[in-house]
């Protein structure tokens, strides 16, 4: 594979067996989540990472033959054990691959992380706990057209074969290409027919003059009483607070082409000033119709992606 990450820096102590079970991206994902979880022990959440996997707290009057006996020894508290039946949520992963999702520009050996990268870790993340919790995932991923699109399933199979599909994403990257969103978000409103959640994650830089179509694509994804988590996946540090040194840039649009020479300074109060009110603009479209709206940092981790995923989870048990 063209893609190596390098393991020695991340920490990971796997043996020969364990790395031939997995692909690359399977491991990465197993430790982010690893760490995740260990992450949530010290936190005000704890008791999330023992309920959320594999037990459901005990409710009064039920059988106690499904008890975790040395889970109460350890916590002073009756979880059942969770077991396939129980577990039927559908999650349907939507990952934005338009040219804007590749800044800024990375060398994908490194540890870096560009938009597109950081939603592929963290959707690989969260597939790592669907498994976890047995339940079903599929994947669709948009340009300027829908270009992967897989109904939820949970087998393994079908596990690898969505790893295989996100790898080929990071291995073969798709440069030059517009977004699109507004196509690829009605299709999948209407092909997911089954109460899912749907988590997007996309900077919503849509090539488009009308805002109120792509708003009402969103909308759409309520369809069917979908729950929709929408990650506003940004680098805060150039995309929002326009921090580039005082000199001369030649900026390009990486879907277009197009190229501008400026001075960052000249521009950089009006610039912020429109994307504040273009984001503000979202948020409140997006609490309208009843989407949470979380923005995303590629620089600061996964945990806060993780996090909302999990919370949203627990209230639609």
């Amino acid at each position: 594979m063209k893609n190596k990450t390098n393991f020695e820096s991340m920490s990971f102590n796997i043996d020969l067996h364990i790395i031939q079970q997995y692909t690359k991206l399977e491991l990465i994902a197993k430790q982010v989540v690893e760490g995740f979880i260990t992450g949530l022990h010290k936190s005000p959440f704890h008791g999330f990472s023992v309920e959320f996997a594999e037990h459901r707290l005990y409710n009064s009057g039920e059988s106690t033959r499904h008890v975790d006996w040395k889970l109460y020894g350890r916590t002073d508290k009756l979880f059942l054990k969770r077991y396939e039946e129980e577990t039927n949520l559908r999650c349907q992963l939507v990952i934005d691959a338009s040219s804007s999702m590749y800044f800024p520009e990375i060398d994908y050996n490194s540890d870096k992380f560009n938009k597109l990268k950081f939603s592929i870790y963290a959707a690989a993340a969260i597939m790592n706990l669907l498994k976890k919790q047995r339940d079903a995932v599929g994947l669709s991923i948009f340009s300027d057209k829908l270009d992967v699109h897989t109904p939820s399933k949970s087998s393994t199979v079908h596990h690898k074969f969505l790893y295989h599909e996100l790898e080929k994403l990071i291995n073969l990257p798709n440069v030059n290409t517009s977004t699109f969103a507004i196509k690829s978000l009605h299709t999948i409103a209407e092909s997911v027919h089954k109460r899912s959640l749907v988590i997007i994650f996309s900077d919503m830089m849509e090539n488009t003059g009308s805002h109120d179509e792509l708003f009402s694509a969103l909308q759409h994804l309520k369809h069917n009483k979908h729950e929709v988590i929408l990650f506003h996946t940004i680098d805060k540090d150039k995309e929002v607070d326009f921090n580039f040194e005082n000199r001369p840039y030649q900026f390009i649009d990486l879907e277009s082409g197009e190229e501008v020479k400026l001075h960052p300074n000249e521009i950089k109060e009006s610039y912020i000033e429109q994307i504040r009110t273009q984001t503000n603009q979202l948020k409140l479209k997006c609490l309208q119709y009843g989407i949470e709206f979380v923005e995303v940092d590629i620089n600061e981790g996964f945990h806060h992606v993780l996090l909302a995923y999990l919370i949203k989870r627990k209230k639609m048990q």
